[in-house]
């Protein structure tokens, strides 16, 4: 990633511990009025914010790294040299618990199923060796937080954890000191995890280095693969303290590892924490149809206007910075955010604008390249390009150039091929949905600011996976916003939707503006969601702000009018549901529905048609149908209102007095006994020589007058309507009159 203000974070970092409480704070941050949003005309998910929490730190880096576990967000606050844990429970209103720090700059943080959490700290003096602190995601408090701590290489940068939880991978970048005088190695560190929720002991760090690459080593440094610039320790490991781990994807028993500034991929093998090799990204034809960029913020001067094109003869340096791994038809490939990055360190300075190239003495271009008409301030003169590649040495002269980073994102399979690369259409989608702030700036509102350097520059990517499609979320440092891309099938990967949460009249520096810079991304799936609904998480470096947003899977039926069920709620009813009302996803599907009976709210076994026959063991629970639609692989469920089943019950009926005359007057009890001990209320008829009398049950009892009757055997009828909890019933019983 650029070079941070890491004199700030540093001077911040070591006044605190190893676990620093602090008071609760909300966020204050506002969600804007009218984010930005634009999308395919097929979109098939839309994001929409729906909470943030503010530092109040701007430009520091006071949000970058972010990692959800539970109900809590674990944000790296760079500027504080710590990591912020947030509740989100309630996305709108975030709040902040306490922070987890130790000595230097936290740069990273992972989180293991369980709740093990590891976060990656550059030493205070950032070419020493840095730590990772291991700490318990669940604590209550900092101070129970931490577990302990292990060493690893200089300048720690990126940690994760894989799949399986066996092993923390650490990207020791190795960055030069700020003067260049030294140079550590660039490593990466395996450690081997507990099964327990424990802090590792430092026997079991291993690190993996890059000398078997150095001259006369096992192995070949493959072309492409960029090693340039000072070497302040001369012959001694220049290749191992060159190349500089940026990040980490975990695939399986295998680390894929961005070599930034050397535009390579390094891949790990776990088990043995060896580099087995290097693979070299190449470069990007800029002078292909589908690859352009607008090179100019003064195209013309004070008024440059959108305009993507192709140079014959200029590449662009991928260089990613986050990279990540996803499995589509049973084949691993990488997503690459090509970011692009240049070494400034000391008096070495990398980019040169391209009308200053001969005039910095490093060489014109040369007289004969197609890029030799191109170097006027409206087309290629200001635009940024490296010094180091495309010079002609026999002719003392650039006879290509390679500007920093793709403006793109691209899908590689796991031997480097490159199978997808979005070309052009970051600029093209961003000028779409924001035309007047056009490649601006981060730290403040331009038109084309960054035209001239690497346009919206994508940092971050996060993968997620919603109805059986794979979707690439990531994120633009510059102009801002998070981009969504499919990459279910990765050489046909497609646009979906674009959305930034931000106010470009507003002062950057107030919460008005919204997020600037977006630095780290986390997908956070349904079933690992506090709200119980798929979420994005990300950090924003320059607002100092991490932002929450929902995510609409567009695929899913969607659902108007809940199930419903008919029948009567007592034992031995045969209960039938209907759907509900469903509008069709995107695609237009027809829509299919299974059922699912519950119990107190859990399926019933084997209760999976839409009918149900109530049992004696649903007695006194609620019964409620759960319906499922189905549309391809996207589906969606809701739940039938509950109702309560009711108690069984049995009357008994006795007149008084049993043996009458035609002068009596008699009447009858009713005692309605149920199972539970339930209470009968409500109405309760009785019926005697074709006459009905009507009482109430208070307490299972009911006495009925019935006054005088005829001589003979009467037949008494009493029937119970029933009420809310017991179920109706009824009854025989005699009176003799004599």
């Amino acid at each position: 990633m650029p070079s941070l203000p890491r004199s700030v974070a540093v001077l911040a970092a070591t006044t605190l511990t190893a676990a620093l409480a602090v008071s609760p704070a909300v966020a204050t941050a506002a969600i804007v009025a009218d984010p930005i949003a634009y999308s395919a005309d097929d979109a098939t998910l839309s994001l929409s914010p729906l909470g943030t929490f503010e530092t109040g730190l701007f430009d520091v880096s006071g949000a970058e790294i972010v990692q959800a576990h539970g109900d809590r967000l674990f944000v790296v606050n760079a500027q504080a040299g710590s990591v912020d844990v947030l509740d989100y429970s309630d996305p709108a209103a975030i709040a902040q618990e306490f922070s987890i720090s130790s000595d230097g700059v936290a740069n990273s943080v992972a989180i293991r199923a369980d709740g093990l959490g590891a976060i990656a700290f550059e030493a205070p003096d950032k070419v020493g060796a840095g730590h990772v602190v291991f700490f318990d995601a669940t604590a209550a408090d900092a101070s129970t937080a931490v577990l302990g701590e292990v060493t690893v290489g200089a300048l720690p940068d990126m940690v994760a954890i894989s799949a399986d939880g066996t092993h923390a991978v650490v990207a020791n970048e190795g960055e030069p000191a700020d003067d260049f005088s030294s140079d550590p190695e660039g490593s990466v560190a395996v450690i081997t995890l507990p099964a327990a929720k424990l802090a590792p002991a430092q026997e079991s760090v291993r690190i993996a280095d890059f000398h078997a690459f150095e001259a006369g080593g096992p192995k070949t440094l493959p072309e492409g693969v960029r090693v340039f610039g000072p070497r302040p320790h001369g012959d001694d490991l220049p290749v191992s303290r060159n190349l500089e781990p940026e990040y980490v994807a975990v695939d399986g028993g295998i680390a894929y590892v961005a070599l930034q500034e050397a535009n390579a991929v390094a891949v790990v093998d776990l088990a043995s924490a060896t580099v087995t090799h290097i693979l070299a990204l190449g470069f990007k034809d800029l002078g292909l149809a589908g690859n352009g960029i607008d090179p100019s913020d003064r195209d013309p001067n004070g008024a440059p206007t959108f305009s993507i094109r192709t140079y014959p003869g200029l590449h662009g340096v991928f260089m990613p910075d986050a990279i990540a791994s996803y499995v589509a038809n049973g084949t691993t490939y990488l997503v690459s955010a090509n970011e692009g990055d240049a070494r400034e360190w000391g008096d070495y300075v990398e980019p040169v604008r391209v009308k200053d190239l001969a005039k910095d003495g490093f060489g014109p271009v040369c007289a004969d390249s197609a890029l030799a008409p191109f170097q006027k301030d409206g087309d290629l003169g200001r635009l940024n390009v490296t010094k180091e590649l495309g010079f002609d040495e026999a002719n003392g002269c650039y006879s290509e150039l390679y500007a920093f980073g793709g403006r793109s994102f691209s899908i590689w399979t796991t031997d480097g091929t490159q199978v997808f690369d979005s070309g052009d259409a970051f600029e093209r989608i961003t000028h779409a949905a924001i035309p007047q702030f056009f490649n601006s700036n981060h730290t403040e509102a331009n038109l084309e600011g960054r035209s001239d350097d690497k346009g919206p520059e994508p940092e971050s990517v996060a993968i997620g996976t919603l109805s059986g499609r794979t979707y690439a979320f990531l994120g633009f440092e510059r102009v801002g916003g998070i981009v969504v891309f499919d990459i279910t099938d990765p050489a046909a990967s497609r646009f979906v939707t674009y959305v930034n949460n931000r106010d470009f009249a507003a002062d950057p520096e107030s919460s008005e503006a919204g997020d600037l810079g977006p630095e780290g991304i986390a997908f956070i799936p349904a079933a690992s969601s506090a709200t119980g609904e798929p979420l994005l998480a990300v950090g924003n470096e320059v607002s100092g702000t991490t932002t929450l947003f929902s995510i609409a899977d567009l695929l899913v039926p969607f659902n108007t009018a809940v199930p419903t069920f008919s029948g009567a709620p007592d034992v031995g009813t045969t209960l039938r549901a209907t759907p509900g009302t469903w509008t069709p996803g995107v695609g237009g599907a027809a829509v299919g529905f299974s059922y699912q009976w519950l119990r107190d709210g859990a399926p019933i076994a084997g209760a999976t048609r839409s009918t149900y026959r109530v049992a004696v063991a649903d007695q006194g629970r609620p019964l409620s149908v759960r319906v499922t639609a189905a549309q391809d692989a996207a589906s969606a469920t809701a739940d039938s209102a509950p109702v309560t089943v009711r108690r069984i019950s049995i009357a008994s009926v006795v007149a008084s007095p049993t043996l009458a005359t035609t002068t009596s007057k008699v009447t009858v009890t009713v005692r309605i006994v149920s199972t539970g001990g339930a209470k009968a209320t409500g109405e309760v008829r009785v019926t005697v020589g074709g006459k009905t009398f009507t009482g109430t049950a208070v307490d299972g009892v009911a006495k009925i007058a019935i006054g005088k009757l005829t001589r003979g055997i009467r037949a008494i009828t009493a029937t119970y309507a029933g009420d809310s909890v017991v179920s109706p019933t009824a009854g025989l019983g005699i009176v003799l009159v004599l």
